[in-house]
């Protein structure tokens, strides 16, 4: 029995402690794309908050809520049911158990996603939905938003803050849409615009608004290939776990 014991302890000792890893930044600098490749590369869950936000908003959509009045997204906010997977390999997300992913990501669920996500009780039940997400996961997680590291998860284990100059976000944002599109071309100056129209609102809300937690590390990805960023966000783990 006690060496039972003493082999249980000795393998608990070995066994890898869980990692969070908070990625934040707004949208085009590769926040989803890198999380994902670190997730897979190391091993860990992954969780796309913002697909939970516009899950919520696609729901209000839908249901008639005019999103336009807080107080009315307020009232209905603990209504839908959330499902998200994090298998970072295949992300799903259900709500009130119907495949949401497709939906989720249509230019009417982009125009009024900003406006439900400052509501102050939204955040409260995405928040709530994504610590537990967070701390259930196994291994560790790889979690990217807009206020990970300043809100959410105020104590991970590593918090990275991607930027990208606008251009290049703009970029980035037209070949998703071009391909989403079936190849019909966009106009990048009009993306790039909507893209700084959606930092001020994500940036200016009251509630947990978009910003750099003060011991994130900055990562400037406008020159960088997606490859070169992983590589990076996983040396910055990889130190972090070194160092104990």
């Amino acid at each position: 029995m006690a060496a039972t014991s003493r082999q249980a302890a000795s393998e608990s000792q070995d066994a890898p402690v869980p990692v969070i890893v908070a990625v934040d930044g707004p949208s085009g600098t590769g926040k989803s794309s890198t999380s994902r490749a670190v997730a897979v590369k190391l091993g860990l869950s992954y969780l796309d908050t913002g697909a939970q936000y516009r899950a919520i908003t696609w729901w209000m959509l839908t249901h008639g809520v005019d999103v336009r009045d807080a107080s009315a997204v307020a009232s209905a906010a603990d209504r839908p049911e959330i499902v998200s997977g994090t298998d970072p390999v295949d992300p799903t997300i259900t709500v009130d158990g119907a495949d949401a992913a497709g939906p989720i990501r249509t230019q009417e669920v982009t125009d009024a996603v900003s406006a439900v996500s400052a509501v102050p009780e939204v955040r409260a039940r995405i928040t709530e939905l994504q610590r537990a997400i967070a701390a259930g996961a196994p291994t560790g997680i790889v979690v990217e938003g807009r206020d990970i590291g300043t809100t959410v998860l105020p104590d991970a284990d590593v918090k990275i803050f991607l930027t990208a100059s606008p251009e290049a976000r703009a970029a980035r944002r037209g070949g998703e849409l071009k391909a989403a599109g079936g190849g019909q071309s966009v106009d990048l100056d009009a993306t790039r615009e909507a893209l700084l129209r959606r930092d001020a609102a994500d940036s200016g809300r009251r509630t947990s608004p978009l910003r750099k937690a003060g011991d994130a590390v900055e990562v400037d990805t406008t020159e960088l290939t997606l490859d070169q960023v992983v590589e990076c966000v996983i040396t910055l783990i990889e130190e972090k776990q070194q160092a104990g």
